[in-house]
């Protein structure tokens, strides 16, 4: 640990991993103006360590619910890597029986799931390659009906009455729908399948056909849910009748392996970007010119970085504006930085800690995350494979 105060000035204390084999490790730091004053949390990943790799996770590892980022950490499997680093993550629902779904984008893990739709709102996500990226993604799943007809889907939300939903496994027991048409999809031979990812077409055979929503789902099927105005369009769809399913979005997110909505967009091509108000949200504008805490990820050619600001605290940090927030993020370098979820959900967790101090005074729930794991090396890796291989030694009888 690295620590330099100076009374009255900006003062930072600095830890990091220690380097394998030459390459960079992750750097924390805790920088403090107490002329503010400012309590920002920074965690730097290099980009150049392949053992490094950023996922987006959800509570519970489903597209519903919501629990603390300690908790969502621990869902970790060790062969994929260790979490070294987190913050918490973009916005969601709060309330009824989908608390927790994700306002926008969400793809978990390394494999690609998507469990919800695109929502026209920034989002950033990683590709195969590794390469991160930064936009604004619209939503183009649909499902085209035996006659041709293409109908706007979203994912593993609140259905409308008016409403089309695909609900996946990722949702739980059930849709937690009431009322409508529901329709339980089958995979068509042939057909790619579950894990559901942006960006493919699906074929899916009708296996059976319910009313009265919350119909149960299991790991190989889908439901279709069409609400009760919706409905009325297609009531002779029957079982055995083959669906087409796309996944579409704009710009095309076929590459991605993790994603995660967020906004507004903070840095972009290394400049601050202007914040224009919204008729339709007068609350979302006015909170950002407001102080509160904040969180973001950036990057640069080098770096990722996670960023935290407290708030909401007088003796501590009063928290930032978005111009505050972005303009901070361009003098750490970043060349890309997004807005993610804050007031009380901003935490910021490093090596086995929190290390921010959340404004409830607690660590709230929350619906999502992004974790950083240190994957295992090939000696290791091979360790943990051979731990979970059942035990084959063949035992004689007792006499």
């Amino acid at each position: 640990m690295i620590l330099v105060a100076v009374a009255g000035q900006v003062s930072r204390a600095e830890s990091s991993i220690r380097s394998i084999d030459g390459l960079s490790e992750l750097v924390y730091t805790n920088v403090t103006d107490p002329k503010v004053p400012w309590s920002i949390h920074v965690v730097k990943v290099p980009r150049s360590n392949s053992r490094y790799e950023i996922q987006s996770r959800h509570a519970g590892s489903r597209a519903l619910g919501m629990s603390t980022l300690r908790d969502q950490i621990a869902t970790a499997d060790p062969q994929t890597g260790e979490a070294v680093a987190a913050i918490n993550g973009g916005f969601y629902r709060r309330d009824t029986a989908y608390a927790g779904a994700a306002r926008g984008l969400q793809i978990v893990g390394n494999r690609g799931e998507a469990i919800s739709a695109p929502s026209g709102s920034a989002a950033f996500w990683i590709d195969l390659n590794g390469e991160p990226h930064l936009s604004n993604v619209s939503s183009q799943f649909q499902v085209k009906w035996p006659g041709g007809q293409m109908t706007p889907l979203g994912l593993n939300e609140e259905r409308a009455d008016n409403g089309v939903v695909l609900y996946t496994p990722a949702v739980g027991d059930a849709t937690l729908t009431a009322g409508g048409l529901e329709l339980v999809l089958e995979k068509q031979e042939g057909s790619r399948w579950l894990p559901l990812r942006v960006g493919r077409a699906y074929s899916a055979r009708v296996r059976a056909v319910h009313e009265g929503g919350n119909t149960s789902l299991a790991p190989d099927i889908m439901v279709l849910s069409l609400g009760p105005v919706a409905m009325k369009q297609f009531l002779g769809v029957a079982a055995g009748t083959t669906l087409q399913i796309s996944t579409a979005s704009s710009p095309s997110l076929a590459a991605a392996r993790t994603a995660l909505s967020g906004g507004p967009v903070l840095v972009r091509n290394g400049k601050r970007q202007k914040f224009r108000a919204s008729p339709e949200d007068a609350y979302e504008f006015s909170s950002m010119l407001e102080r509160h805490p904040r969180s973001a990820i950036g990057w640069n050619e080098e770096w990722y970085f996670l960023v935290e600001v407290d708030g909401r605290q007088r003796d501590l940090s009063v928290g930032m504006t978005l111009d505050e927030l972005s303009n901070y993020l361009v003098k750490l370098g970043c060349s890309e930085a997004l807005n993610l979820d804050g007031g009380g959900s901003a935490t910021l967790w490093y090596e086995g800690e929190v290390r921010n101090n959340p404004c409830d005074g607690y660590e709230r729930t929350i619906a999502n995350s992004l974790v950083v794991l240190r994957k295992p090396t090939k000696s290791r890796a091979t360790q943990l494979t051979n731990q979970n291989q059942p035990d084959q030694t063949e035992r004689s009888p007792a006499n």
